[in-house]
């Protein structure tokens, strides 16, 4: 995700990744009381697109289904096994219908990741409303949101084989945002995880396997240490360690950009709960860190193959540009080609949003535990509608130009990742 900057004339913000993290309450728990009042994004899922979407998808069925399992719920320990089953089986559901799996359930075009955002809205929405016949602690409640949020973004399953003979690759993505400006919005980089999802790359020296993950667009989820309690165990040495990641969100209109460096701040622009956050990275306690904390990392993608391959008809650019505090200096200035020595961040390749901390978290935390291994983040382009259906008051949800550019998307992000992949040592 890049935040909107008058200097790039962006259509839309950009995002558009051993022992577990002890997490605080993530940005949609309930703050009190036996229920928990929908959140902001809870809300938007009662506006006619967002029930059209689930309509035409099948995926209607997801929170009432979900209710009426809740209220068969005898004890906090059924709920736990219940939301973690349920939260598996809509990604599962998801990832299913995208690779073309089952029933399509309705007209709507399998590619869409649209689906699993709503249909999740709606469970979290039933958690937070859920009455149990015992007695549920807010704190147990907010564990409770947890286990679903994680479990149907697919960040509880990175299902990494282990043996010497195939790759093991992680992918990222993000939900839709920017959703207030125009409901109908998708997210390029949610729908290619969704694609992804536990596929195999076939390459000249040995196959690589995929697993995936989609993050929320909200500043609280990030602080928390969503990122690192998902990758952590796939960076850590061991049979099942990942050769090879890729955070992806959307970006600029028209092209990919494969961002070389990430900044260590967050420049402020709305989330999808509408909460801005201005401030240096924060980093989760428990999470292995450098100390000090950088204020840049860089990737180690393939950057130069990446780019002079023929991956798709979209132009894939090498993009180094960073906003950055010079040394004694107060104002931020744009360098071109990277930073200056002991600057301070103020945006990375990626700029200052979520799409440039997830980049900046993940390859921060690649340094922190030794991981020599190929990584960093993606740009797709925007995803765009087609001519004639651009108002997002009478607009519909969804035109041939949109499907078939959220399409070429995906197949260009296949292509990308199979580079990554061909030119990744085989263990």
């Amino acid at each position: 995700m890049r935040p909107i900057r008058p200097r790039l004339a962006l259509l839309g913000a950009a995002l558009l990744a051993a022992a577990p993290l002890s997490l605080a309450t993530p940005a949609t728990a309930a703050s009190g009381g036996t229920t928990a009042t929908p959140t902001v994004e809870e809300q938007r899922l009662d506006k006619a697109m967002p029930q059209e979407i689930l309509r035409r998808s099948g995926f209607d069925d997801a929170a009432p289904d979900f209710a009426r399992a809740l209220a068969g719920v005898r004890s906090p320990a059924e709920a736990e096994r219940l939301i973690t089953r349920e939260g598996r089986a809509l990604w599962q559901r998801a990832v299913d219908r995208v690779q073309g799996r089952g029933p399509a359930g309705g007209d709507l075009s399998r590619d869409d990741d649209r689906p699993l955002y709503w249909a999740r809205l709606g469970m979290t929405r039933a958690l937070g409303q859920w009455q149990p016949g015992f007695p549920l602690p807010d704190a147990r409640r907010a564990a409770l949101l947890t286990t679903l949020e994680r479990t149907s973004r697919g960040e509880d399953s990175l299902d990494l084989p282990a043996g010497k003979h195939i790759k093991r690759i992680v992918v990222t993505g993000f939900d839709p945002f920017q959703l207030d400006a125009d409901v109908r919005r998708s997210n390029p980089s949610g729908a290619a995880a969704l694609a992804l999802d536990g596929t195999t790359i076939r390459t000249d020296n040995g196959p690589a396997r995929v697993e995936t993950a989609v993050f929320p667009v909200r500043w609280a989820d990030f602080a928390d240490g969503t990122v690192e309690r998902t990758l952590l165990p796939a960076f850590r040495s061991g049979p099942r360690r990942v050769d090879a990641f890729m955070t992806v969100s959307q970006g600029r209109v028209g092209r990919f950009d494969v961002e070389r460096t990430n900044g260590a701040w967050r420049g402020g622009y709305p989330d999808n709960a509408n909460i801005s956050r201005t401030e240096t990275v924060p980093i989760p306690s428990g999470v292995p860190t450098p100390n000090p904390q950088p204020q840049w990392t860089t990737t180690t993608l393939p950057n130069e193959k990446i780019v002079t391959a023929n991956t798709g008809p979209t132009p894939v650019y090498d993009h180094t540009e960073v906003t950055e505090i010079p040394v004694g200096a107060t104002t931020p200035v744009v360098r071109p080609n990277g930073p200056t020595p002991g600057s301070t961040a103020r945006a990375g390749g990626g700029g200052d949003y979520l799409s440039n901390e997830i980049a900046y978290r993940a390859t921060l935390l690649r340094d922190a535990v030794a991981l020599k291994a190929p990584g960093g983040h993606l740009h797709t382009p925007v995803l765009q509608f087609g001519p004639g259906n651009t108002n997002p008051t009478t607009g519909q949800i969804t035109d041939p130009d949109f499907v078939h550019n959220r399409e070429a998307i995906t197949a260009q992000v296949r292509s990308i990742l199979t580079v990554v992949a061909t030119t990744t040592p085989q263990d």
